[in-house]
């Protein structure tokens, strides 16, 4: 069962990867006016409108299988979290031991007149 979660983190990882370079390399909204004045996009891989329909398709088929990895995630680690902490072993340190210890004089505050 510890395969099945390190093989799908390491795809889940994987795919979140993927998704940020596939939105980095789509074109926001302000380069369609360069393009239109043939900017060359008529020369690129995938024509002039091809790329943004691969991209965002991509990107969309991505971002699903990224949800369903992080719901199988979620579904397969349940129960499994631990609910102590470090700070439930730790002996509490009462007044009087640290009273004990340290025989320090308070300063007094001198009153003004």
């Amino acid at each position: 069962m510890n395969d099945i979660n390190s093989l799908l983190l390491s795809f889940h990882v994987v795919t979140a990867i993927l998704i940020v370079v596939l939105i980095l390399l789509q074109k926001g909204k302000g380069a369609d006016m360069g393009s239109a004045f043939g900017a060359g996009a008529s020369g690129t891989l995938f024509g002039s409108k091809g790329s943004a329909n691969f991209l965002s398709r991509s990107t969309a088929v991505l971002a699903t299988i990224f949800f369903i990895t992080s719901l199988t995630l979620a579904y397969l680690n349940k129960g499994s979290v631990q609910t102590n902490s470090i700070l439930d072993n730790v002996n509490p340190v009462t007044n009087e031991e640290t009273n004990e210890e340290t025989n320090i004089a308070t300063p007094q505050i001198p009153k003004d007149n």
